[in-house]
């Protein structure tokens, strides 16, 4: 399923008020995590999936890329990114990450920020992208913890007086979609374990690099107290992986 809630209005509008929206990457809290497992960006050339509003691609222009495709399903999105960006080496492009159409070995490096938890078929996901990029390129990318989608609700359970008392886990094991909400909306996403993620990536051919679960730095709690619910419970994995020359 090709989901593209964020070319409808309220959710649209909804999105563009959250902090990682007006703050850039700066405001997203797993974005020193995932810079580090980025290669060296100099004179590479860097296919962003799910692109948003653009913030990852002018990042790899900065860095020295020589070009920068990003694409996402969204034209909404896609029009905030073409507004934000002025450079010659960044192009936009409308196409869903399942429909993405490059020639083999033509990218470098293979980045997406929080998309992937959307895509139903992982496994075709990383052949097609082993595919596309060149021998030692690499795959960077972060989803959703599978112990965040593993149930519906991403949520808390509370005692009677509203206190947080423990992360929810169950039906782990049991793959596939999930209804949850997000900005006041459904919003569907794929759970799948961390197993599946990991498999994915060495069945297509990659060798895994780095895998990071988020934990909290001394300098996140103390930025943001909100950060010391991620260490009850993880919200975002990272993976690198390397297509072996």
């Amino acid at each position: 399923m090709k989901q593209n809630k964020y070319d409808e209005s309220s959710f649209f509008n909804e999105y563009s008020r959250m902090p990682r929206s007006t703050g850039g990457l700066e405001a997203a809290g797993e974005w020193p995590e995932l810079r580090r497992m980025l290669p060296d960006l100099k004179d590479k050339s860097v296919l962003d999936l799910g692109c948003g509003y653009g913030w990852h691609c002018r990042y790899a222009e900065e860095q020295g890329a020589t070009y920068v495709l990003g694409i996402d399903i969204s034209e909404k999105m896609l029009e905030r990114a073409r507004l934000l960006t002025d450079h010659e080496h960044i192009e936009y492009r409308r196409a869903a990450i399942e429909d993405l159409s490059v020639d083999d070995d033509s990218f470098e490096v293979v980045l997406s920020s929080l998309a992937i938890h959307y895509i139903e078929d992982f496994e075709h996901l990383c052949h097609k992208v082993h595919q596309l990029l060149s021998p030692g390129g690499h795959f960077v990318f972060s989803v959703e913890h599978p112990m965040f989608t593993a149930l519906e609700a991403q949520d808390f359970y509370y005692d009677n007086s509203g206190t947080k008392l423990h992360w929810p886990v169950d039906n782990y094991h049991l793959e596939g979609i999930r209804e949850a909400n997000f900005l006041g909306h459904t919003v569907m996403k794929y759970h799948r374990t961390v197993a599946s993620y990991v498999n994915g990536l060495l069945s297509a051919g990659f060798q895994l690099t780095r895998l990071s679960e988020l934990k909290p730095t001394s300098e996140m709690l103390s930025s943001n107290p909100a950060y010391e619910e991620e260490l009850r419970r993880p919200m975002f994995m990272l993976i690198s992986a390397v297509k072996e020359r």
